[in-house]
């Protein structure tokens, strides 16, 4: 259950426990008194009644089998039930019905259609069947021990499985809860009308969810997040046994011995008899139980530190400080230290109301203060805040305004070989992989798309994979649909950008340009003659739309059949791969044999064609573009061409790719192609190393919207300077709150995080320079670590494009928990936190807590380098 503020009575006369154990007078007047709580904070959003009740819906395995369940939700609004019933095998038998429990903050998102691999595969099954296990007919009967009418079916082989199996799969019906990790719950629901209802609560839901949790104090938050896990008989309290069990879920270790006597100490503490510790705390009790424990930790906590450093441990009358106004905070905290100078008395008043108004369960003395006042533990709570957070706020929200310049003018969020799960080789091909790209912030799509088979009244179907390889085939039409799904559900999505690697005959071609006018109706972006002329439309213009860029030939024959450098052969890694030729030889090839459709160029905004000269190039229709492989994108900057690079990318867009060596779907180093000014730096989606972090990191800023406006310095008013000021910055790593354990593991044992802090940069020479130093170890905690001093400096040359990235590791096998990369040109100065983000750049379940505290200073060196 979620937390609550109830204050327990005391049997000392007079006086209030509340969970801590902190005594505070009776009468007092709470300034909480007219807040919705945690618990209630769902209580506005209307349900449908039959979701209390239990809304039959249809469970979609990858197989093409479906299991009939019931969706139900909890009467707080917090939890999802997910109930399934096995079928008995025989008329004796009884049925066996399970229930998965879903707390809401596991939930990433909810999306609608046929965009998962469940989907795609369950439909490929349906449609195709297998060769070798071809579908039987079922076999009806009624489900009589279980007392329902459904009807079931079973095969021969005594199998059971819903005669759902064989009904059609409608995109209108269908719909997945989404996870971390882009992990889903596929679902069908029975009528339409009531898959728009499901979906539309969820989504409030989930909303209302958010905003709710960002005035609970994180660690009441994990708490909650393990409280189904461990109160599995759901009595709502656990014994000294069971907390053990919480703290190593939530990473923290301690000796038995010391767990039994903290529990018997703290239980006395609250007034619970003997029989009152065994049967356990409540909800809030136990968040109250873990403050007692951090608070007393024999460490000394960076909190406490910084309290007396900044606010004096004394106070001027001589009393220890236990409190700290809104004018000694602003005077000596957010200008002194953080450096916010514009800052005023009404922004921190309004801050402590915030803190005041925030849930946090070991807070006693909150309850009786001045408003413009606020406890150490307010404070802890607000360096850990949104407001405080290393990346600057102000850059992070999406702003309308940069929305209006041409789309040369921006960097946009591109990915490479979208459609591929892993290596380019023999990896699978999935549709899911566009929904992911999207939802995760990109908007520019590569596709390469071939000549397919035909259907049996002879029309090409033309399909996408990674041609020459093992990789598996999915339709073209298919990702135009998944598209367009996302557009209806985000209608206000800035344009997104098919980049088409076309290696079609004529005839396949057609069939595209068919489709995409069919599917995409109204969002398919058509160019006039006359908007070929003169800057490029901005985002804003575009807004909602889809635009293509494959061939536009204008009638000659030489451009009409030059090679888009994007697909021909990267002679600075390999053309050959396991003797197979890479795929630009054949575009190449198609293109020399076929020409473009004249349906399909109409559609299409960028014309890819050959760089040649920079002279000729700056000249050339501002509609034309040029790709290059990351060798070439080094090979320009090592021969001093990144200047003129940047003069031409200011009216015209480039996109970079990956070197064809990359067989495995590596990714390299964005910066150097990003400090010249390209627009679409593609990457590789599918493999969450650390430069698609560092992609994730920049595209933060402006509200993840996909589109980013490039410094002054590479835009069209300022030009580029070669003598760029450096900047100094020195980082010490405090603490970290509420770190999980790998990929969000719920059992094992306690991490031993590391952080590993580094700086990528672009020197002035235009060489990539990374530079990474690792803190030391806290050993067996990772609910609330703390690191020694260490103090790690860098001195940054190019701090438009700069990076800063902090990667937490458990040491124990090294691995991976979480990161994040922040933009230097968005970092803040002072005592910060960094929101830590997963493999998949999500913060929910187990990571929706995590974070880091920082003391960041940053200035300007003094000369110029």
């Amino acid at each position: 259950m979620p937390p609550t503020s109830i204050v327990r009575s005391s049997k000392k006369k007079g006086t209030n426990i509340n969970s801590t154990g902190m005594a505070a007078p009776k009468t007092r007047v709470s300034s909480k008194q007219h807040r919705i709580h945690f618990l209630h904070a769902l209580g506005f959003i209307k349900i449908p009644r039959q979701l209390y009740e239990g809304v039959r819906v249809l469970i979609v395995a990858a197989s093409g089998k479906t299991q009939s369940a019931q969706l139900r939700l909890s009467a707080d609004k917090f939890t999802l039930w997910i109930r399934t019933t096995k079928n008995a095998k025989s008329y004796f038998a009884k049925t066996v019905t399970e229930d998965r429990a879903i707390d809401v903050g596991e939930i990433d998102r909810i999306q609608r259609g046929q965009s998962t691999q469940q989907f795609e595969k369950a439909k490929k099954k349906q449609i195709h069947g297998t060769p070798t296990t071809p579908v039987a007919q079922p076999k009806l009967h009624r489900n009589m021990s279980s007392g329902s009418n459904s009807v079931t079916s079973s095969s021969a082989g005594g199998a059971s499985y819903s005669t759902a199996m064989i009904q059609h799969f409608d995109p209108e019906l269908s719909f997945s809860i989404v996870f971390r990790g882009a992990h889903t719950l596929d679902l069908m629901a029975m009528e339409v009308d009531e898959c728009d209802e499901l979906t539309t609560t969820l989504d409030r839901i989930l909303e209302a969810y958010q905003r709710a949790k960002t005035r609970v104090a994180n660690d009441v938050l994990l708490l909650r997040y393990v409280w189904l896990d461990v109160d599995k008989d759901k009595t709502g309290y656990m014994n000294v046994s069971t907390i053990g069990k919480v703290f190593g879920q939530i990473n923290f270790e301690m000796k038995t011995k010391d767990l039994h006597a903290n529990y018997e100490k703290f239980g006395k503490i609250l007034g619970l008899d003997r029989s009152g510790r065994r049967r356990g705390l409540t909800f809030e009790q136990s968040a109250g139980f873990l403050h007692y424990i951090r608070r007393n930790t024999w460490m000394v906590k960076p909190v406490n530190v910084i309290w007396n450093e900044i606010f004096g441990e004394v106070m001027n009358n001589g009393k220890k400080r236990e409190t700290v106004s809104d004018k000694t905070f602003l005077e000596h905290f957010m200008r002194g230290k953080q450096g916010q100078m514009k800052t005023t008395i009404l922004d921190v008043r309004k801050l402590f109301r915030k803190m005041h108004d925030m849930e946090i369960s070991h807070d006693s003395s909150a309850e009786k203060m001045d408003l413009n006042r606020i406890t150490k533990d307010q404070f802890e709570a607000f360096l850990f805040a949104s407001e405080n957070d290393a990346f600057d706020p102000e850059k992070e929200e999406f702003d309308m305004s940069d929305m209006t310049q041409p789309l040369s003018e921006y960097w946009i969020n591109s990915s490479h070989n979208t459609y591929l799960v892993g290596d380019q080789y023999t990896s699978q091909s999935s549709v899911e992989m566009y929904s992911n790209a999207l939802y995760r912030g990109c908007r520019c799509l590569e596709l390469d798309i071939w000549d397919g088979s035909k259907t049996l009244n002879g029309t090409p179907i033309p399909v996408v994979w990674h041609g020459h390889t093992m990789t598996t085939k999915i339709l073209f039409v298919e990702i135009i649909k998944t598209i367009k799904v996302f557009l209806n559900f985000h209608p206000d999505t800035f344009p997104l950008i098919l980049s088409f690697e076309n290696h079609c005959s004529l005839a396949y071609q057609e069939v595209m340009a068919e489709q995409l006018i069919r599917v995409l109706g109204a969002s398919l972006y058509i160019p006039t003659e006359a908007s070929l002329h003169g800057e490029l439309p901005s985002p804003k213009q575009l807004r909602g739309m889809v635009i293509i860029k494959g061939r536009r030939p204008n009638g000659t024959e030489a451009d009409a059949y030059d090679t888009d450098d994007d697909a021909s052969v990267d002679y600075g890694a390999t053309s050959l791969i396991g003797g197979l030729v890479l795929d630009g030889l054949e575009e190449n090839a198609n293109l020399e044999k076929h020409g473009v459709s004249p349906n399909l160029a109409r559609l299409t905004l960028f014309h890819g064609n050959k760089h040649k000269t920079w002279e000729e190039s700056l000249w050339s229709p501002r509609y034309h573009m040029h790709s290059f492989s990351e060798n070439k994108v080094r090979s320009k900057c090592r021969h001093k061409e990144a200047q003129t690079w940047i003069m031409y990318n200011q009216s015209h867009m480039s996109r970079t790719y990956p070197a064809g060596a990359r067989v495995d779907s590596s990714n390299y180093n964005p910066l150097l192609a990003w400090s010249t000014g390209c627009q679409l730096v593609a990457l590789n989606f599918q493999t969450q190393d650390a430069f698609l972090k560092l992609n994730d990191g920049r595209f933060r800023e402006n509200g993840n919207c996909g589109y980013v406006l490039k410094p002054s310095s590479l835009m069209v008013n300022d030009g580029y300077s070669p003598n760029r000021a450096a900047v100094r910055i020195s980082i010490r790593v405090l603490s970290g709150s509420c770190l999980p354990k790998p990929i969000g593991q719920r059992s094992g044992d306690c991490i031993d995080p590391y952080v590993k802090v580094s700086v990528f940069d672009i020197k002035n020479d235009e060489k990539e320079s990374i530079i990474s130093y690792p803190t030391s170890i806290a050993h067996a905690n990772g609910f609330f670590p703390i690191w020694s001093q260490e103090k790690f400096s860098f001195t940054i040359e190019n701090w438009a494009v700069a990076m800063l990235q902090l990667t937490v590791y458990d040491k124990t096998k090294d691995e991976f928990i979480a990161s994040s990369s922040i933009p230097v040109s968005c970092l803040r100065r002072g005592i910060r936190s960094v929101k830590l983000y997963d493999a998949t750049n999500t913060r929910s379940g187990a990571f929706a807590f995590a974070s880091l505290l920082l003391d960041l200073k940053m200035g300007h060196v003094v000369a110029e380098i």
